[in-house]
């Protein structure tokens, strides 16, 4: 979809890496330009020398190695720019300006050029000077304060929510903006924070509290009914009930043979109400193994709580080719194309330096 454009990313880590390549598995060429301490994520735990981050985030791109503090290299980046359509950096706001490949240093060379600057907390206002992470992102957004165990105590997600967000609504943006190039020959400058993503993660909450003073969102799905649920299972496992609709409710109790708890559909999950305890019974009473056949045979949107080890067995998972395993690494993949049409393995450090330095060589 996206063959013949090309993008130069200066960023490191997760979120702009991720950003990127979601284009490189869209078609687009993906330039990564490493400093020559190279991309950090490169030198955490991993295989073969290669960080598990960077070799998630970086199949399919080209590794080339400048140091923009030299007036040599900082020409070859604006080299590189001016034969690109995409440029995606992630320093702290004003540091491509220091460096002379900012906005406009960008635009001088290639008038149309589309440039993202993606960051923690944007390029403007009181906290766009400050560093930060996943948990602090999240924990701005308000988005932290909705996960939280029974104490009330905010749960710290074993995933980068925000990182990942921030990744996807930064390919996102920069897909409108070629969209707009294709129409009318403009390019255009994306501000995007990391934390301005996770705010559309909150609208419907923002509305309520508003409105009503709650604070948790919706209230059918807060943990509240015993329609839409987690339940431990005989082997001390987990499964997801959502049947929030008369329809899937009614599926699951007749099933069970347990028509009395029709009525009960959205009766409170305390234990106060001998429905929940009833229902924790039950579900206590099969394995995981057992309450997974049940969802197949039963419409009642009932699933099994998988760990990370079970996913690429896991029929919906190889079905839909999902995960695949490419030189003893498994990646999640993509649907256009199929991964196994293109893949190439992330590049190795400035592996592409003189290959693409000598392509795109250019006076500036």
């Amino acid at each position: 979809m996206l063959e013949g454009i090309r993008v130069i990313d200066f960023s490191q880590y997760l979120p702009g890496p991720h950003a990127t390549l979601r284009l490189v598995d869209m078609g687009a060429e993906v330039i990564k330009v490493e400093s020559p301490q190279g991309d950090p994520s490169r030198a955490s735990a991993g295989i073969n020398g290669n960080g598990f981050v960077f070799l998630t985030q970086n199949r399919n791109k080209k590794s080339v190695v400048l140091n923009l503090k030299d007036p040599i290299d900082r020409k070859n980046a604006l080299n590189l720019i001016s034969e690109a359509d995409v440029v995606l950096e992630s320093f702290r706001p004003g540091v491509t300006d220091r460096l002379g490949i900012g906005y406009e240093h960008a635009a001088q060379v290639k008038k149309d050029i589309i440039y993202c600057s993606l960051s923690g907390y944007g390029q403007t206002g009181s906290m766009s000077h400050l560093g930060g992470h996943d948990i602090n992102y999240m924990s701005i957004s308000g988005l932290l304060a909705q996960l939280k165990d029974e104490k009330g105590r905010p749960v710290q997600p074993s995933t980068t929510i925000a990182d990942f967000v921030g990744g996807i609504s930064a390919s996102e943006a920069i897909l409108g903006a070629l969209v707009k190039k294709l129409r009318t020959g403009e390019g255009s400058y994306i501000d995007l924070s990391i934390t301005d993503s996770l705010f559309s993660l909150m609208s419907n909450h923002i509305v309520i509290e508003h409105a009503t003073g709650e604070q948790h969102g919706v209230s059918k799905l807060n943990n509240k009914y015993v329609c839409y649920f987690l339940y431990e299972t005989k082997d001390s496992r987990f499964v997801s009930l959502g049947a929030l609709e008369a329809k899937f409710w009614r599926n699951f109790c007749t099933a069970l043979n347990k028509e009395h708890w029709i009525s009960e559909h959205f009766s409170l999950a305390q234990p106060s109400n001998p429905v929940f305890n009833e229902m924790k019974e039950v579900f206590a009473n099969r394995t995981l193994a057992e309450w997974t056949q049940f969802s197949y045979q039963v419409d009642c949107c009932l699933a099994p709580v998988l760990e990370t080890g079970e996913l690429y067995n896991h029929p919906f998972s190889q079905e839909r080719g999902l995960i695949v395993e490419k030189e003893e690494i498994r990646y999640t993949a993509t649907k256009y194309p199929a991964i196994e049409d293109y893949y190439t393995a992330p590049p190795k450090f400035g592996q592409h330096s003189d290959q693409v330095k000598e392509q795109y060589k250019r006076k500036v």
